[in-house]
């Protein structure tokens, strides 16, 4: 499952799924456009986690789960706690990341 969030309600999602990996991005933010496609390649091949989409500018609560000061900022949540987050534009950070959240 990938979806953009069109309201600052991130928590609700990581809470009522048991996976989640977001990428924080922002429109200006040029890693962040690069690695938006391969974020989406990976959730089209990992149907047990959900993958969300956050405009860290227009959402600062969702921002502040993984206190985010940077950009792309990619964070794993498992059933409802940030296991960790990663600050990347390489693909191979961002299956690291999905990989240490779906092996627990």
């Amino acid at each position: 499952m990938l979806q953009e969030l069109d309201n600052d309600n991130l928590q609700e999602i990581v809470n009522s799924n048991d996976t989640v990996l977001v990428q924080f991005s922002a429109s200006w933010c040029g890693n962040c456009r690069i690695m938006k496609p391969k974020f989406k390649k990976l959730s089209g091949e990992n149907e047990n986690v959900a993958f969300v989409i956050v405009d860290a500018e227009k959402f600062p609560e969702s921002r502040k789960l993984a206190n985010v000061d940077n950009l792309p900022t990619f964070a794993a949540f498992s059933n409802g706690k940030l296991v960790n987050q990663v600050q990347t534009n390489k693909i191979d950070g961002l299956v690291d990341l999905l990989n240490e959240v779906t092996s627990n």
